[in-house]
């Protein structure tokens, strides 16, 4: 009897020493698969990182001096939050050489919002080292670098990075991510331009061709050059919105499709590598629609510049305060009792 006893336990000693095996051995299975998937995981970023570092060009775009006041004073840079500056270029013919898109987009320091600043191309402002002149006439004089002296002494706030690229990289990065919808706050029928491509007012969902078209467009709008700066603003918006879906980000072949897109056509200033556009653009994973805002630089209605022009005169009590806001790192003040002419 008590042999059988014995017979007993010692099976059940070793059924109770068999499951932990099997235990063991499906929690190293699972350990393998999460293993593999991490290390795909990093393989695709470290591909993404190289693709993009493959693609993207670097230049000098910061200025290597330090702007002055009119009476010879360094312009005090400060501020809080991260400030780029992004230059787009229409390459058409007739076109090179200006900024068709100068737009300082403020991360805040808690990185839960960016601001969208499009400065008209006809903005009438001071230039260092020359006279008042349009605000693109700086680019056309001395490239990146003098925009951005220009910028910062309208503005008495550091720009961080520079970022330039062309009208076609806008549309190759559409079509990666399968279109963008766009809110359009006035209709055009395109008329007259080597395609003609309608759209209406309200929301619109465009694909590269479309989206060109779209940011084009100036001579069907309202107020011209400002109407359309609102538009690039909205298709901005768009693409980071899509970008940041799932379906973009969460998708390798797209993703890579994007990147592709976003970097081929892409210059950006010695200082920005990989790993700080990385950084940044997870930093802003959690960003939603409403978090991004549209402001258009102060101005205060049209005129004539002295050799006949048409120009944006410029709201100088106006741009003290949007420099204030950037400074401080209260642009969601600002944006909050901005007013666009």
């Amino acid at each position: 009897m008590l042999d059988d006893f014995a017979a007993e336990d010692s099976r059940a000693d070793r059924q109770a020493h068999k499951k932990p095996r099997w235990g063991r051995r499906f929690l190293l299975v699972v350990a393998s698969f999460v293993a593999l998937a991490l290390v795909g995981a990093v393989g695709f970023v470290v591909f993404l990182d190289r693709k993009a570092a493959s693609n993207i060009s670097h230049e000098d775009l910061l200025p290597k001096s330090t702007p002055t006041t009119k009476d010879g004073k360094p312009v005090p840079l400060t501020g809080v939050g991260q400030n780029y500056l992004i230059i787009g270029a229409d390459t058409r013919p007739g076109d090179a050489g200006r900024a068709d898109v100068i737009v300082l987009a403020h991360v805040p320091e808690d990185k839960k919002a960016v601001q969208l600043i499009h400065f008209p191309r006809d903005l009438y402002v001071s230039i260092p080292g020359r006279k008042k002149d349009k605000i693109n006439a700086a680019y056309a004089y001395g490239g990146a670098p003098l925009l951005v002296s220009t910028l910062q002494d309208l503005l008495g706030v550091k720009i961080d990075h520079v970022a330039k690229t062309d009208f076609q990289g806008f549309k190759n990065m559409t079509n990666a991510v399968g279109g963008v919808r766009v809110y359009a706050e006035e209709a055009s029928s395109g008329s007259g331009a080597a395609t003609d491509i309608a759209i209406q007012k309200g929301w619109n969902n465009l694909n590269g061709d479309q989206a060109l078209a779209f940011v084009r467009e100036r001579h069907e709008l309202s107020e011209g050059d400002i109407s359309r700066g609102r538009r690039q603003q909205a298709f901005i918006k768009a693409l980071m919105i899509k970008t940041l879906t799932p379906s973009v980000i969460a998708n390798p072949i797209t993703l890579t499709k994007f990147v592709n897109a976003a970097t081929s056509n892409l210059v950006v200033d010695k200082g920005m590598d990989i790993g700080t556009m990385r950084s940044e653009a997870i930093s802003l994973r959690n960003l939603r629609s409403g978090d991004i805002v549209f402001i258009t630089a102060p101005f205060n209605g049209f005129g004539t510049s002295p050799e006949g022009g048409s120009i944006d005169i410029l709201d100088e009590v106006g741009m003290a305060a949007l420099g204030k806001a950037l400074r401080t790192d209260t642009m969601d003040d600002y944006a909050d009792v901005s007013v666009t002419p």
